[in-house]
Parts: structure tokens; sequence; C-alpha cells
């Protein structure tokens, strides 16, 4: 027993160094406050830590919903009326949950979710080549092709060359080349020290050092984080604005969470039971009831939507993980870094988490992806273009149905195509 608590103890530390920049990282991406990232990864390692059967999911804020919910804040028009959108959106994951609808993802067509993915690996990298190198100008609509203020996506990229800075463009340079080529360094073989938390803490040095000799080069305020510091817990708690409960798009919106997030969650589940060396299995209704209870925490509180998440849950089992207490540990630990370390934290450039952000998104859009959903034929891969395309010029919610619609005309085109043969047989009585 003494042994695994140990165990235990080491992995949520690896756990914890990897989740606070990606927190930070995914808030950045979704348009969000950085500090509501943070209580996200909070709620995702203590309450849904305690309430789910898994020994190995890790919960916290994921990059798949930042799409949604920088779109759902646009659609929205506060953050507040947000955070009410989060809480129905936990209710519903709950009473699915009750209902017994764990099994929902066992229909969802694999080139569909590979699509999602991509599109979410490539709107991340679109979207945070600005950040990488120094050009914040615009947060809102970050996740919108066509924005409000008459500009689009690649319109925003070629804005870049008139709005840069030097300073965040070697920082980017430098991340990159240290992340891409990690396994290829002495650093490896530490593996309680993480890549991504290593190029933030060389962000932050690099960035003191522009300052201290090379002003020309510093990042200035606003292209650093921005986490308040700890004077109460007004100062780091938003609440959720319930006067608008009425507004059908907060129920849409909910709506959209809810099947996003559950579906991820099924997903990465699913997918931790693969790789988990003791082949454990936990409950996907049960798993939902935890989803639900910790979204609806988080959005009571001002923290982001939660999920499963792979990137974290796959870090917790390499790091040894015995039991789902290093999951609750890692929690406690962000819980800390809030109380005592945002001033240290304010220091991080934003480009170095969107170096991180990028580096995820071309994970999730790998060009080998796509070959192999060519090979397996044009029925696979149509959909899953398809499925691309629409999240990417619309919103992830009519991408999917998109795709699944796609999915399905070739499912029954297969089936019309199988050949029948009818036999008849007459009986003669004697």
């Amino acid at each position: 027993m003494i042994a695994k608590i140990k165990q235990d103890l080491s992995s949520s530390i690896v756990v914890f160094l990897v989740a606070l920049p990606l927190c930070l990282g995914v808030a950045l991406a979704s348009g969000a406050p950085l500090l509501s990232g943070i209580i996200a990864g909070i709620i995702g390692g203590i309450v849904v830590g305690l309430i789910s059967q898994s020994h190995t999911s890790v919960s916290g804020p994921a990059a798949g919903l930042a799409a949604v919910v920088l779109s759902a804040i646009t659609q929205l028009g506060s953050f507040e009326t947000f955070l009410l959108a989060v809480v129905i959106a936990g209710v519903l994951q709950l009473l699915a949950g009750m209902a017994k609808g764990g099994f929902i993802a066992n229909y969802i067509p694999a080139n569909v979710i590979k699509g999602l993915l991509a599109a979410i690996g490539i709107i991340l990298i679109l979207k945070q080549i600005p950040h990488a190198v120094g050009f914040d100008r615009d947060n809102e609509n970050d996740f919108t092709f066509f924005q409000k203020d008459g500009e689009n996506t690649f319109s925003e990229l070629l804005s870049i060359f008139n709005y840069f800075s030097w300073g965040a463009i070697i920082i980017s340079a430098i991340s990159l080349t240290l992340m891409m080529n990690w396994d290829k360094t002495p650093m490896k073989n530490f593996k309680f020290f993480p890549a991504s938390l290593f190029v933030v803490i060389l962000g932050v040095l690099i960035n003191l050092t522009f300052q201290n000799f090379f002003p020309d080069l510093a990042i200035s305020a606003e292209h650093l984080v921005k986490i308040p510091k700890f004077e109460g817990l007004n100062s780091i708690l938003t609440l959720p604005d319930f006067n608008k409960i009425s507004n059908h798009t907060v129920w849409m919106v909910a709506f959209t969470i809810a099947v996003v997030a559950s579906l991820e969650t099924l997903l990465n589940l699913e997918a931790v039971e693969n790789i988990d060396p003791l082949k454990r299995s936990a409950s996907p209704n049960r798993e939902l009831i935890a989803q639900g209870i910790g979204n609806i925490f988080s959005g009571l509180i001002g923290g982001i939507p939660i999920t499963s998440v792979i990137v974290r849950s796959s870090v917790n089992i390499n790091a040894g993980a015995k039991t789902k207490a290093s999951t609750i540990l890692h929690g406690f630990l962000l819980l800390i870094s809030v109380l005592l370390l945002s001033p240290i934290m304010n220091l991080i450039p934003l480009a170095s988490l969107a170096c991180i952000l990028l580096l995820t998104g071309y994970k999730l859009a790998k060009i080998s992806l796509f070959k192999d959903m060519y090979k397996k034929g044009l029925n696979q891969f149509i959909p899953f273009v398809a499925t691309i395309l629409t999240i990417v010029f619309t919103d992830l919610l009519i991408g999917v149905v998109t795709g699944l619609v796609i999915s399905i005309f070739y499912i029954l085109k297969s089936n019309f195509k199988n050949p029948f043969v009818l036999q008849k047989e007459t009986l003669q009585v004697d």
C-alpha cells in the first residue's frame, strides 16, 4: 500500500507539470480567462477524480473543446453567460449517465471522430500562429473562420507580417525546435521534466534576458500570461449569470458542449483502458456522471468545460500511477499553484503556450493520418475530409453532423449493392 502511495505521489507531480502549461494553453486557445483553465484542471483532478471509477484517466480542459468554447463565448456575449451553459451541460451529462447513455460512442463512425480531431488540430495550428509571433491583437472570434471585424482566418494570418515581435519569434523558434527534437536530447531521460514545462521555463528566462540586455526584443505585458493575484476567493472566482437561463442560445451551447465533451470522454476512456498495463475498465455511465458533476462545479466557480484527456492520462500511466490517487493529488497541486505561484506564472510568454498548442495540433492532424484514411477508400476518406472542412469553415457540431450524414449515405449505398438471392422452394406432400 505504501509503495502504491509513493508511486502515485511521484506520478501526480509529473502529471501536474504537464497539466499546468496545458491548462493555460487551452484557456488561451479558447479565448477564456487563463485562470479558468487552471480552475477546470483543479475540478477535473479533485472532483472528477473522486467520483470516477477509472484508476488512470485524468480530466481537465481539453484542446478538443477549444473551438466550441470560443465560438460559444462569442455567441453568448459574456463569459458569465457561457459559465451558465457549462453548468447546464454538466446537468445534461449527469442525466445521460444516469440514463445509461454511455453506449453512444459505439455508434459514431471512426472516420468522423478522426476528422473531428484532425479539424481541431488544423484550427489550433492556424489560430496559434499569430500568438507564436507576438500578434495578439484580437483574441475574440479566435476560433471562428469568419470574424465580426471583417477578417477571416487566412486574412488574419496575412496581418501578422505587419504586427509581430522578434522576441516572440525567437522564443517560438527555439521552443518548437526543442520540442520536435526532445527525444534526441539528454533531457528525455528526466521523465519528471516534460518538454512542455521546459519550454515554458525557457521562454520566461529568454524574455528576462531580453528585458535586461536586449530591451528592443523584450515581450511586452500584453503578450504575457495574466492571472490575478490571489487576494481572497472573489479575486479568482467568476460566477455564472443565471438571469440568462431562458436564453435558447444558452441551451443550444450547453447541448453542444454536453455532446462533444461526452463523446471525447468516452473515446478517451476506451483509449486509456487499452494502454493501461493492468487493463482495468471503468463504467462509461459512471464516467459520464463524474464528468457531469465536474462540469457543474467548474461552471459554478469560473472554469471552462472538462473532459477525460488522453495526453494527461497517458502521462499518468507512463509515470507509473497505480490508483486514481495520482489524479486527485495532481488537482491539489494545481490548486496550490493558483494560491501561491500566480506572480511567477504571469512571467510566461503567450508564445511559449502557443508552441505547445502548435505541436498538439500537428499531432492531431499529421499527414500520415490523411494518407491512412485515403488508403481505406473513398467511403471512409470523403466523410473524413467533409467533417474537417465543415468544422474549419463553420463549427464543430455542424461538421460532426455533416460527417455523420455522409457516412450514413455510404453505409446505405454499400448495403444497397450487397447481392440478395431469393430462392423459392416448393414443398410437395405425397
